[in-house]
């Protein structure tokens, strides 16, 4: 939030964190072919997103939720879908814009990102669908300085 404007959500609902994700054996073994999978592109974003209002990360909000992100190593696609914490929420596109931008820099060239709001869980979900969606809007909102700025400050992982 920036130069004392007021919060949309003064008093968000706080989530509980999830777990560490239990590592196995093979997990750790780097000569063992490991698929990218939902928990795992789940925990790139739960723990490394903050809010841009809020001090909190994208999971202690639940905005972005592992039942929502939908993985196909296979096919090089990943899907995710993001829940604003209010239906007129003006950070929503900077919240897809942060979220894609972490996939863009956390996975290999060969995937396919989609990021989108949760149907029906914001008034202007068609509109910011459609910017996320637009790759040569993306790539414009990512050459403006100040905007990659607000970016990065929602990227910047605290500590827990």
């Amino acid at each position: 939030m920036a130069g004392g404007t007021r919060l949309e959500n003064a008093n968000p609902l706080i989530f509980q964190r999830s777990g560490e994700r239990l590592l196995t054996v093979t997990d750790e073994d780097e000569d063992v072919a490991d698929p990218i999978d939902d928990r795992e592109i789940f925990d790139i974003l739960s723990k490394s997103i903050n809010d841009p209002e809020h001090p909190l990360s994208l999971e202690e909000l639940n905005v972005v939720e592992q039942m929502r992100v939908n993985v196909s190593d296979e096919e090089s696609t990943v899907s995710v879908e993001f829940t604003p914490t209010i239906p007129h929420c003006s950070m929503a596109t900077l919240i897809g814009l942060s979220i894609k931008v972490k996939l863009l820099r956390s996975l290999p060239d060969r995937f396919k990102i989609d990021v989108h709001i949760t149907p029906g869980t914001h008034a202007s979900e068609d509109a910011v669908n459609k910017q996320l969606a637009d790759k040569e809007r993306v790539a414009a909102a990512l050459e403006n300085s100040q905007l990659l700025e607000v970016v990065n400050q929602c990227l910047y992982t605290r500590s827990m």
